[in-house]
């Protein structure tokens, strides 16, 4: 239990003058993430976001920087910069913005996403502030390079995170190699996902973003990045005339995706949607026959759940990880492949295209991910987490 102490500046906090007082705590919760996108990380901070403040507590969002132009903010959201950072001068700038904006608005406690959020987020806080800090791991192992994680390891091991969420078994296991004192501050909290089923007709779904009426169509909502392995999923396009691809999103690979279909003459069955907001994703699951997910790495996959429950029938990567989220009662619902091999990536999807049985099993398992991964869940695990650390 954290005692009264004054503060740097000589004063109490609002949840220090709450204690005193004997009267309920309403907290100002900060959540610190690096960019400001419509991808996977954004999205849990959001509906945590959306479930403190139903609760009554004050939320306010600040990113190290925007990287889209689309992204759908949150309210009360403050950004250090407005680009990233491309050289030393632009980073102390940014970090100065950082320490002056937690110094000044004084949050009770500070949630950090992602790996840079956590490693920046916490160590900024610790200079400016007595809020205690939890990371969010959300980040895999192969996102990291290797001096971002070996600070992770040591910050977490000598105290600078109090609490470090892990939202699958799957990242249990792989961080049960961390130290004794990193390994004591965990606690596995799965996601929460907002529920997107499918409410227009394929038809009007597919014309609102302007796809192919009657072609069989798979897609993806992912970051264009290399470690989701799209150009697998363009690599399905050439011995099957009749398939087109849509991706939702944005990202930097998105230059060498577009000449590999150049290159394996698909670009016209191709289709680049770029970043849509949360609010649309419902509407593009709507539009796919089948959603592809031949991601080489994930912490939990929440674009693969959203389309399983969604009930669009899936082909995703066998990984532990997603084999472990997208399951319910030991039941599958997706198809899991070794998504590196192409002829078996090919197969899946034409198994599940072909075999109706299979596809309503799947969808008929699906059914029980939102009761698996409740908001309300997540919400209240985190209000747990913070009533134990002030």
């Amino acid at each position: 239990m954290l005692h009264y102490q004054p503060n740097n500046l000589g004063e109490t906090t609002a949840t220090e003058l709450a204690r005193l007082n004997g009267s309920e705590r309403k907290l100002h919760v900060l959540l610190v993430q690096t960019q400001a996108e419509n991808a996977g990380a954004q999205e849990i901070s959001r509906l945590l976001g959306a479930g403190l403040s139903a609760r009554g507590h004050r939320v306010s969002n600040l990113f190290f920087f925007r990287k889209s132009d689309s992204f759908d903010e949150p309210p009360e959201t403050f950004y250090c910069a407005s680009r990233r950072p491309g050289n030393p001068v632009a980073l102390l700038r940014m970090l100065w913005t950082l320490g002056g904006h937690i110094r000044a608005t004084r949050p009770d406690a500070v949630l950090t996403f992602q790996h840079f959020g956590n490693v920046i987020g916490a160590g900024v806080t610790r200079l400016v502030s007595r809020a205690p800090v939890v990371a969010n791991q959300v980040s895999s192992a192969l996102s990291m390079s290797w001096p971002v994680r070996t600070a992770d390891i040591v910050m977490g091991s000598v105290g600078f995170f109090d609490r470090i969420t892990l939202n699958s078994k799957d990242m249990e296991r792989e961080y049960s190699r961390y130290p004794q004192a990193y390994r004591s501050r965990m606690v596995h909290v799965p996601h929460g996902f907002e529920d997107k089923a499918l409410i227009l007709p394929k038809s009007a779904a597919r014309q609102k973003f302007n796809l192919p009426p009657d072609r069989v169509l798979l897609g993806c909502a992912a970051r264009l990045h290399p470690h989701k392995r799209l150009d697998a999923a363009i690599r399905l396009l050439p011995d099957e005339p009749s398939w087109h691809l849509a991706l939702a999103g944005q990202g930097a690979d998105e230059a060498r995706l577009r000449q590999l279909a150049d290159e394996l003459n698909v670009s016209d069955r191709l289709h680049l949607l770029g970043e849509i907001a949360p609010r649309q994703i419902a509407d593009f699951l709507a539009c796919l026959d089948i959603f592809v997910f031949p991601t080489q790495a994930e912490t939990f996959g929440l674009a693969a759940v959203e389309a399983a429950n969604a009930g669009v029938p899936s082909v995703v990567t066998d990984l532990p990880v997603l084999r472990e989220v997208l399951s319910f009662e030991g039941k599958p619902t997706a198809l899991f492949v070794d998504a590196s091999d192409q002829a078996k990536l090919s197969a899946a999807v034409s198994r599940l295209l072909t075999d109706q049985a299979l596809s309503d099993e799947l969808q008929q398992n699906a059914k029980g991910l939102r009761l698996r991964y409740s908001v309300d869940a997540m919400v209240e695990e985190y209000v747990q987490i913070l009533n134990q650390l002030i």
